[in-house]
C-alpha cells in the first residue's frame, strides 16, 4: 500500500505533467510573488521549486522522536562541558569564550532553540545529521512566505482540493517558548521589554521583524537592536532608543560575538552580571560548533551517554575528525577521497571552503587537502543523499531533475515546532543563495 505522503507527491507530479504550461505560468507567478515578498532582501531572493514537501503522521512521529532523542543527548553534552574540565579540552574555544560559556544558567534546559539539519530518507527512515544550529537559528520566514506563494501554484491548488494539508507555525510557538523560559527566571518582570539582538549587517532582518511583530501581538514590547549599540547605564542595559532591556532573544551567533568582542562590552557585561535574561546562553556553542560531531565519537562521551544514546550517535552522527588533531593522516585522506568531505570547524550560512572528495578529481582533492591540512577544518564522512524528482519553472529549465533533500528540525524548548526544507539539484552540497531551493512543509492529515 502506498504511503499517504507518497500518494500526495504523485498527485503533484501527475497534475504538473498533464498541465505543464499552466504550471509553468504558475511557477513564474510564484517567482514574481517572492521577488516582492519579505524573502527579497539586498538584491537576493530565496528560491523554490514547484513541489512542496508533504509528510504524513508516521514521518512526523519519527522526526519528533529524532528531535527528542538528539535534544536529550545534546543537553548531556552541554552539562558535561560545563562540569568536566577534561571534556572541555575536546573543543578549541578561547579562554574568553570559555568564560562566557561557563556563566551561571538562567533556565533549566540547556538548549532553548536549535535547528537540527538531517539527510533523511523518507522511504527507509534512515538518516544522518548534517549540522546543528543553535541561537542564531534562522530562516523561519521562508516556510511562512513560501506557503503564501503557493496560491499561485496550480498543482498545489489541485492537491489541496483533494487532501487536507496543514502547515507548521514557527513564530508564535517560539514567542510562547521564550516567554515561558523568561517567566521562570527569578528576576522576571510582568511586562518585560524584549530585544532581538545581532550584528545587523549579518542578520536575517525580515525574520527579526516578523518575530518582533509576533512579540507585540502577544502583548510584549520588542525591538531589534545591534549588539554594538547597546548601552549600560546604572547597571541596566538599554537599547539605542533609550529603552531598558529585560530579556534578550540572541540571534547573534557566537562566532560573530567573539569577532566583535571589544565592541560588545555593554551587552557582555550585562550578561556576566546577570542583569538581563538571555536565551540562549553561550554554552550552546558546544552544540553549534562542528567539533561537536568529533566529540560525540570520542571515548569520553561514552562515559555519560546511555548505551542506547551511544548507538544513536554511532548510527546517525557522521564520523568526524579535525585536520589538525592527529586522528587521520594526510595520506589516508588523499587515498580515500570519496569517503570524506571537508568543512570549516566553525561557520554558518555555507561560509568558508566546503568540498566533497567525490566531487573533486584526485588532483584537485590532493591540492585542496594539502592547502587546508593542519588548519581549522574538519574532515567528515560523506553522507549519501536522498533524492526526489522536482521541477523548477522559475529559476531552472522547467524540466524534471533529481534534487537532494535536507530537512531541518526546529526544536523549541525541547519540542519539534516545524521545519526548514532545503533542496539542491544533483547530489552535491547545498550552498546558500546559489543552488539552494527552499520549499514549505505540510502535514497531510488525509483525503477530503
Amino acid at each position: 500500500m502506498m504511503r499517504l505522503q507518497k500518494e500526495v507527491y504523485e498527485a503533484y507530479k501527475e497534475h504538473i505533467n498533464t498541465n505543464l504550461e499552466t504550471n509553468r505560468k504558475g511557477g513564474l507567478a510564484v517567482k514574481e510573488y517572492l521577488e516582492h515578498s519579505p524573502l527579497y532582501w539586498n538584491g537576493i531572493v530565496e528560491k523554490t521549486v514547484h513541489i512542496p514537501k508533504v509528510i504524513d503522521k508516521e514521518t512526523l512521529g519519527l522526526l519528533q522522536g529524532i528531535a527528542a532523542k538528539a535534544h536529550g543527548i545534546f543537553g548531556k553534552v552541554i552539562r558535561e562541558y560545563r562540569e568536566n574540565p577534561e571534556y572541555r579540552k575536546l573543543f578549541p574555544f578561547s579562554e574568553e569564550l570559555t568564560q562566557l560559556m561557563l556563566l551561571p544558567k538562567q533556565y533549566e534546559k540547556e538548549l532553548p532553540i536549535a535547528r537540527f539539519d538531517l539527510f533523511y530518507n523518507e522511504e527507509s527512515g534512515e538518516f544522518k545529521f548534517c549540522e546543528i544550529n543553535t541561537d542564531g537559528t534562522a530562516a523561519m520566514l521562508r516556510d511562512k512566505e513560501m506557503r503564501k506563494a503557493l496560491i499561485m501554484n496550480p498543482a498545489h491548488q489541485a492537491v489541496i482540493r483533494r487532501y487536507k494539508l496543514q502547515g507548521f507555525e514557527l513564530f508564535e510557538t517560539w514567542v510562547a517558548a521564550f516567554m515561558k523560559l523568561y517567566a521562570a527566571w527569578p528576576d522576571a518582570k510582568e511586562n518585560p521589554n524584549v530585544a532581538i539582538i545581532d550584528y545587523l549587517e549579518n542578520s536575517t532582518l525580515r525574520d527579526f521583524e516578523e518575530f518582533a511583530r509576533t512579540f507585540q501581538k502577544a502583548g510584549v514590547n520588542c525591538e531589534i537592536c545591534d549588539v554594538r549599540e547597546l548601552v549600560l547605564k546604572d547597571g541596566r542595559l538599554y537599547s539605542p532608543a533609550g529603552n531598558p532591556i529585560d530579556a534578550i532573544y540572541r540571534r547573534a551567533v557566537t562566532a560573530d560575538v567573539m569577532a566583535h568582542y571589544e565592541e560588545s562590552g555593554a551587552f557582555l557585561q550585562s550578561v556576566r552580571d546577570n542583569k538581563v535574561f538571555m536565551a540562549g546562553a553561550f554554552d550552546t556553542q558546544v552544540i553549534h560548533s562542528k567539533w561537536l560531531f568529533r566529540a560525540l565519537h570520542n571515548e569520553m562521551t561514552e562515559s555519560f551517554l546511555s548505551p542506547d544514546e551511544m548507538e544513536f550517535v554511532k548510527r546517525h552522527i557522521p564520523f568526524t575528525v579535525g585536520l589538525n588533531d592527529g586522528k587521520i593522516s594526510l595520506e589516508d585522506l588523499k587515498r580515500d577521497k570519496d569517503r570524506y568531505m571537508i568543512k570549516p570547524a566553525d561557520s554558518y550560512a555555507s561560509k568558508g571552503t566546503y568540498a566533497a572528495g567525490r566531487k573533486c578529481s584526485q588532483e584537485e582533492w590532493d591540492a585542496l587537502t594539502e592547502k587546508l591540512w593542519g588548519g581549522d577544518y574538519i574532515c567528515q564522512e560523506f553522507c549519501e543523499q536522498y533524492l526526489t524528482d522536482n521541477i523548477d519553472f522559475a529559476w531552472g529549465d522547467g524540466a524534471w531533475h533529481k534534487y537532494l533533500n535536507m530537512i531541518g528540525l526546529y526544536v523549541y524548548d525541547g519540542s519539534l515546532a516545524g521545519f526548514l526544507m532545503r533542496m539542491a539539484e544533483g547530489d552535491g552540497i547545498i550552498t546558500a543563495h546559489e543552488n539552494e531551493r527552499t520549499v514549505p512543509v505540510f502535514l497531510v492529515e488525509g483525503a477530503k
